[in-house]
């Protein structure tokens, strides 16, 4: 029979990526820009991830885990599973 267990809470890095970061985003993920001819509402952030390349998109978050590797998130699953960390002072 199957037992019942709960995901161990971890402390990540991310950011969503938007019209005006993604090159910022591209070189914190050591990924890089495609589309720089299009608009950028139509940019996207190519990453190299442990599952081969995968790209982000304008909304989409991008994740360092923690093995120190990236990978994207879509917005509403990144809402689902994560929240912000808070520190004081």
């Amino acid at each position: 029979m199957p037992a019942t267990y709960r995901k161990k809470p971890v402390v990540i890095e991310a950011v969503q990526i938007t019209e005006r970061n993604t090159s910022v985003v591209a070189s914190w993920c050591h990924g890089r820009v495609r589309g720089t001819k299009l608009p950028a509402s139509e940019r996207t952030v190519q990453i190299d991830t442990l599952e081969g390349e995968m790209s982000g998109r304008i909304g989409d978050w991008i994740i360092k885990g923690v093995q120190g590797e990236f990978y994207p998130c879509k917005p509403e699953i990144f809402a689902a599973t994560y929240e912000q960390v808070t520190t004081d002072g």
